[in-house]
């Protein structure tokens, strides 16, 4: 098995991000030419075949979202891409956006042509200002060429592109506090029931799906389910893009076949930890995920395989942390993101995340009891089964992972020890040194 592949990356850097005629010569919109000359069952059943699931981290079947978008009786249907990526450690959205950014349109455009949506919006964060310029440009020049906008390729069908810049809120990254954004609104989490297939932006039906989501669609349709299958494992089909960061040598987004193990990538693509050091831990998803300890690195990057060890892929961002590093340090930085973070509607967020830092601090000045560890450990359990939505499930996923596997160094700092002689115990009560 290849290393890393070239599936959905293929080109980048090689063209003009916004040149159609570039993108064109490298095949581009030969997948929308296809897919207009099938039924949109047909294009369904492909994207089934290829057991893509949502990139963004919740892994749902897109062929399934797809279809059951396609049957809601109700006009007319929205297109959302969400390019929030605010999840700390994930910048793999960003590489489709500044270089790729006609896959991204190609593939929305084909979901466009499925649902007959006559609108869609590719939701940016705010930080990508460079990115939003550059899609927007690419939208344009997509319009003119006849690939966007009204009458698509002489079919009758027009579908249009919007930019939306996102604010910098965290929450937004959820699904539909993000279709509250879209409609100007405070960007907060909403009930479900009605989930937003059926009623999301103004009321109406709406497919939200990630920016590495709809890129992967093009090839898929191009080239069939199975072959972009072919690329993985039994249970997750084709590529991920991952992002690798932290103490390792070489930084950077990569694509590899799902099958891949954590090992491999750390150690073979991103050529091991510098200076000698040892590694300490791995965090999987970003800030909201879990960390595991060294002996967990055979692990392979596939759904199945991750769920089976109670562990999620999220984002696809690989945190490497090595052994110059303080847990309570490292937790207290994640603690303080969520604590700011947090929308507030909920009281397990806004209350949890509060009480999280609260009993961090303690750990970090040396005042942490025995009874303080336990109260991490029920503050998070609660947090994790009665929050609102996925920031206040997934805020306190590190404490809880790292208490599973480190609880030792937790009760070192009880005895105010710390082994990366980071924490001099001499803070006052927040914990500031």
């Amino acid at each position: 098995m290849q290393k890393t592949l070239n599936i959905i990356t293929e080109n980048v850097g090689q063209i003009r991000p916004d040149s159609v005629d570039e993108y064109i010569k490298i095949g581009g919109f030969e997948a929308l030419k296809k897919a207009i000359t099938m039924h949109p069952l047909e294009v369904i059943e492909e994207i089934k075949k290829s057991k893509l699931q949502g990139r963004g981290g919740a892994a749902y079947p897109t062929g399934i979202k797809w279809e059951q978008a396609y049957y809601v009786d109700k006009n007319p249907k929205y297109i959302i891409c969400n390019a929030d990526e605010g999840e700390p450690g994930t910048f793999k959205d960003k590489v489709i956006l500044d270089y790729l950014p006609l896959r991204l349109i190609e593939g929305m455009t084909i979901a466009a042509y499925i649902l007959k949506s006559p609108k869609g919006f590719i939701y940016i964060r705010g930080e990508y200002p460079e990115s939003q310029r550059i899609v927007s440009s690419a939208i344009k020049e997509a319009e003119k060429m006849g690939y966007l906008g009204d009458d698509i390729l002489g079919t009758g069908f027009s579908f249009h592109i919007e930019v939306l810049s996102g604010a910098g809120a965290y929450v937004c990254g959820e699904n539909s506090a993000l279709v509250e954004s879209s409609e100007g609104k405070s960007g907060r989490p909403r009930i479900k029931p009605p989930f937003i297939k059926n009623s999301g932006y103004l009321g109406m039906p709406t497919l939200v799906n990630n920016v590495e989501t709809f890129a992967c669609v093009p090839y898929i349709v191009k080239e069939g389910g199975e072959k972009f299958a072919g690329y993985g494992t039994e249970f997750s089909g084709g590529t991920k893009l991952v992002c690798l960061s932290g103490n390792v040598k070489n930084r950077g987004v990569y694509e590899v076949p799902f099958g891949t193990t954590l090992r491999e990538l750390i150690y073979d693509i991103g050529g091991g930890l510098p200076e000698g050091r040892k590694l300490k831990f791995v965090q999987l998803g970003g800030s909201s995920g879990p960390c595991i300890p060294e002996s967990m690195l055979d692990i392979k990057i596939c759904y199945k395989d991750l769920k089976v060890k109670g562990l999620t892929l999220g984002s696809g961002a690989i945190l490497v942390v090595d052994d110059s590093n303080c847990i309570i340090d490292f937790l207290k930085c994640i603690t303080e993101f969520f604590y700011h973070e947090s929308c507030g509607k909920c009281t397990p967020c806004r209350e949890g995340n509060k009480q999280l830092l609260a009993l961090v601090n303690k750990f970090i000045n040396g005042s942490a009891t025995y009874n303080d560890l336990e109260t991490i450990k029920k503050v998070g359990q609660i947090m994790k089964e009665a929050a609102f939505c996925g920031l206040g499930e997934t805020a306190a996923t590190a404490h809880l992972s790292l208490i599973k596997y480190f609880e030792e160094e937790f009760v070192e700092h009880i005895n105010k020890k710390c082994r990366a002689n980071i924490c001099n115990f001499g803070g006052d009560k927040d914990g500031k040194r």
